[in-house]
């Protein structure tokens, strides 16, 4: 039976490279026994904790708290892929986990993070969110550094495949992984 991986984008910025490395990182963890769908973020638009009740009540009123708890719900891991900004993880991302409780409950999940040190403070504090949602963080997750020499001068990939390939390995293995831990 296919597995269904959330892979979200967690930055929103316009000038964003995180649609090229969610692109890459989905063919690169193929596995036939999963199905790895992109959830961007900046499409899917969540205000900022606008729910009266606490989401760990699991009372949603409003509409797009409740689809988006449904989307959550239709999947059974998820890779979380973020670039570090000042140390941290992006707010849409953090507000996007925290909008909703008992969905991410149980769910593996892999940090993918990117930066000029590969995201790796950032990758830090995420662990204590979703170990705090009560998430199995993956073996796998990846560090991306990126180099000055791959990018345009707008910060864009000149060539994203040539640029990740050595993440390559790694990536396959991020998806043997959820292979392995989501097997029935």
């Amino acid at each position: 039976m296919t597995k269904k991986i959330g892979l979200i984008i967690g930055s929103t910025r316009p000038s964003r490279i995180s649609p090229s490395i969610a692109n890459w990182l989905q063919q690169a963890a193929a596995q036939p026994e999963l199905s790895i769908d992109l959830i961007d973020l900046a499409k899917i638009n969540l205000p900022f904790l606008d729910e009266v009740a606490m989401p760990s009540d699991g009372n949603y009123a409003l509409a797009h708290t409740k689809q988006w708890s449904q989307l959550i719900q239709g999947y059974d891991g998820f890779i979380l892929l973020f670039p570090q900004y000042n140390w941290g993880y992006p707010a849409p991302l953090k507000n996007a986990l925290d909008t909703l409780y008992a969905e991410w409950r149980g769910k593996p999940v892999s940090l993918v993070s990117y930066g000029g040190h590969g995201g790796f403070q950032a990758a830090l504090g995420m662990q204590l969110v979703v170990r705090g949602l009560k998430m199995p963080i993956m073996t796998n997750n990846l560090r991306i550094d990126l180099k000055k020499s791959d990018l345009t001068e707008n910060g864009q990939f000149i060539d994203p495949a040539q640029a990740l390939a050595p993440y390559t390995f790694d990536a396959q293995q991020l998806g043997a992984e959820f292979v392995h831990r989501l097997a029935d």
